[in-house]
Parts: C-alpha cells; sequence; structure tokens
C-alpha cells in the first residue's frame, strides 16, 4: 500500500499560504508572499535533498499543480526538477483541467473515494506538497500516513492554514525533529489514534470552582 505523506511550510500561528514567492497565491489580499525565503541554510537543504532522493510520486491540488507545472518543467540542470518532471502526478481537481505537465493524472468526482483506491496500488509513495484544500480533504477522510511540517519563526495573521476549523481530534506521535541555523524547526508525525481527554482538576471541586462552572454554562 502507498503512504500519502504532506511535507507543508507553515508560520508559527499555521499559515502556509503563498511562502515561495509574491506571486504564488495573492488571493483575499494576502501580501507576505515570499515569508520563507530568507530563513534557508544548509541543514534545510539537505533535508529537502533527502526528502528528494526517496521515490515518490505526486499528490497534488490543482492550484498547487499550476504552479509547479509553470516551473519545474523549465529549470534544467537541478535534481529536484529532474525528479518532478520525470515522476507520476495525480491531479486532484474538481472539475476537468488541462494537465500540460508530463506524466500527470487527473483525480475528480468522488475524491475520496479515488484517493482510497490509488493508496491501495502498488507505487511509490504520494507526496504531497502545498496543496491546502487538498489537505483538508485527506485529513478529514483520515488519509494522511505522515506529516512533515517546516515551521518558520514568522507570524503572519491572515492567510490559509493547515490545519483548518472541522478536521477529525487525532493524537498526533512525533517522529523526528530538527532545527535549522535559522530558527525553522522540521519535525514529522505519524497518526497515533484518539485523543484521551485527562483532567488536573481536583478530585472533590471547591465551591469557587462550582460557581466558575455555573458562570460558564449561563456564557456559553
Amino acid at each position: 500500500m502507498r503512504k500519502i505523506i504532506t511535507t507543508t511550510f507553515i508560520s508559527l500561528d499555521g499559515v502556509m499560504q503563498a511562502p515561495g514567492g509574491p506571486e504564488e497565491d495573492p488571493r483575499n489580499g494576502f501580501k507576505w508572499g515570499g515569508w520563507s525565503f530568507n530563513y534557508w541554510d544548509d541543514l534545510m537543504g539537505n533535508s529537502m535533498n533527502e526528502f528528494m532522493a526517496q521515490p515518490f510520486d505526486l499528490l497534488l491540488g490543482r492550484r498547487t499543480y499550476e504552479i509547479f507545472a509553470a516551473h519545474w518543467p523549465f529549470i534544467k540542470n537541478d535534481p529536484i526538477a529532474d525528479n518532478f518532471n520525470s515522476t507520476a502526478k495525480f491531479v486532484v481537481s474538481h472539475s476537468n483541467i488541462e494537465l500540460p505537465w508530463s506524466n500527470s493524472k487527473l483525480i475528480t468526482g468522488d475524491v475520496p473515494g479515488e484517493l482510497k483506491k490509488l493508496r491501495q496500488t502498488k507505487g511509490n509513495d504520494l507526496w504531497v506538497h502545498g496543496s491546502g484544500n487538498l489537505i483538508q480533504t485527506l485529513l478529514k477522510n483520515e488519509l494522511v500516513d505522515k506529516v512533515y511540517v517546516w515551521i518558520f519563526p514568522v507570524t503572519i495573521g491572515m492567510g490559509i492554514k493547515l490545519f483548518e476549523f472541522g478536521i477529525p481530534a487525532k493524537n498526533w506521535k512525533l517522529t523526528d525533529t530538527k532545527s535549522s541555523s535559522t530558527g525553522v524547526i522540521i519535525a514529522s508525525y505519524e497518526p497515533a489514534g484518539e485523543i484521551k481527554p485527562g483532567s488536573f482538576a481536583l478530585e472533590e471541586p471547591t465551591k469557587e470552582e462550582l460557581k466558575r462552572r455555573e458562570k460558564l454554562a449561563k456564557e456559553s
């Protein structure tokens, strides 16, 4: 079975929109495009090269596919470009779109159902870059096997987020972490079952605590 693996650049407040440049995704007046650019160092470059050295196919949302298709086919003598250009690309879209990038296949219709089928086929793991809307679909249908997050020391305050409202409550197990000289944390997580709530409250609540709870109940 293939694994679905996401790798995402995010800010401290969880924004993933347009890390690579101002023209990448200016929707909704987003003016901070390119916020990841000045944090790159050798450790991050080596980490990305390690990712690219693994066999993979790409699983992309429409917008990220269009960004990649306008860039990577025109890059020459670059190992990352060579891998992206040669590997299979599976593109998720709600409508029929042209796929000019070589070795691309459209996934539409019952997207969760089609992705479950694809996951069961033989082949390389499916890597998701960017693709915010697609990631929400994957998370809501519990189709993510591993999450890589590159956490940059910036807060943006607006923009598309990696974890949006409505995803399932879930435990995640930290499987690896490293930090760059510029303060970027690269961490990987795997699903680890349901959340098991607990409480640090006193076994016998105080009168003040009971009053607080009663007040809170009236406010909600």
